[in-house]
Formats: structure tokens, sequence, C-alpha cells
């Protein structure tokens, strides 16, 4: 399979790229590549996914790519591992996990400016590569939860949970300027934490 080059950064894109050599810019450097491969792998196939494309969408070179994930390949595994997220999600008592679910999402969110899950909903309908974002979805947060729920029909609860997450982070993008924007995470997990709780207890 070719891989398509997409097109270089337009001229004067170089003047607005980060400077590096300030502090603090290495992080966000790295924070600008891993948004624009997000962007990349779940909305085109993966052979048609460049570095150069990546480092221009992020405004960055495409050595500073390299420098930090190297080959396509273990960025695209960095963007695919949701293992880091799960273990956020889930570090808390099964007597209070829907409501630390709820603060932990949402939080992320607007302290990080990225969801920890909803990325894998750009995989949904796709065969290629792509399907690597839902089998260590699968993998890593829908049955590492299955593993910590008691009780009956765990399998499927944990789906659910993880359904209530993707909705959750869903709606507060699709509503970027509505209530949800305007509300505490408290009152947030006030309202929709009650749901999740009584899937994790089943």
């Amino acid at each position: 399979m070719t891989t398509r080059v997409t097109a270089a950064a337009p001229p004067g894109a170089a003047a607005t790229a980060p400077d590096t050599s300030a502090p603090g810019a290495a992080a966000t450097g790295r924070d600008a590549i891993l948004l624009a491969a997000r962007r990349a792998f779940t909305q085109r196939p993966y052979a048609e996914v460049t570095i150069r494309g990546i480092a221009a969408d992020a405004g960055v070179s495409a050595s500073l790519v390299v420098k930090h994930f190297g080959r396509k390949e273990q960025l695209f595994n960095t963007v695919a591992d949701f293992g880091p997220a799960a273990e956020e999600l889930f570090d808390a008592p099964l007597d209070g996990l829907g409501r630390h679910m709820v603060l932990t999402l949402v939080h992320r969110r607007r302290e990080q400016k990225g969801d920890p899950l909803l990325r894998v909903v750009f995989s949904l309908g796709n065969h290629d590569e792509r399907s690597l974002l839902r089998d260590r979805f699968h993998e890593q947060v829908t049955a590492r939860l299955t593993d910590r729920l008691p009780g009956r029909e765990r399998a499927l609860r944990a789906e659910l949970i993880a359904g209530h997450l993707i909705g959750l982070g869903a709606t507060l993008s699709l509503h970027r300027e509505g209530a949800g924007s305007r509300a505490t995470a408290e009152h947030l997990a006030d309202l929709y934490a009650p749901a999740l709780q009584s899937l994790v207890e089943g």
C-alpha cells in the first residue's frame, strides 16, 4: 500500500511555529504533536498519514516529531494507548467510582484540553489499522473495568459505563459553549454520576 504524502506547511508557517528553545516549549511541542496525531490517525487511513502532515498540523518540524516519537508506527502506538487514561479514571474505591470517573473526565478535558476516551469513536466503521484503536480500548478500558466490577453481567455493565463516559465527552464537545461548559465539575457529577454508580454496583 502506498503512502500519500501530506502537503507541507504553507509559506510563513515557520514564523508561527513554537519556539522550542523557550522554557516549557518541549512539552508544548509534544502536546501539539499528539493532538495532531490523534486527529490524523482517527480521521484518515493509517497509510495516508505522514510525519510531515502531522508536523505541519502541529506547527512544528518533522524532525521534532521524529525526536519525540520516532517512526510513524511508534507515534500511532502512543495515540492508541488508553492505559494511562484508564488508570486515572478507575483509581477510586468502588463505592465512589461513578463520581470519580465523571470528575476525572471533566477535569482532564478542561485542564488538558483533551478527552481521554472520545477519540475511539472515530475508529467506528473502519476496517484498516484504526481497528487497533477499538482493540486497545477494549483491552485497556472495557476489560480492565470488567475485572473491577462485582456481581453479574460485569462485561455488559462495563461496556455501558464506557458508553456513558464517551457520551459525556461527546456532549461536552458538541455543546462547547452550552450549559455544560458553565457548570462546575462537581455539579456535572451530581447529575451524571448516579447512573454510572448504579452500573458499578450492579
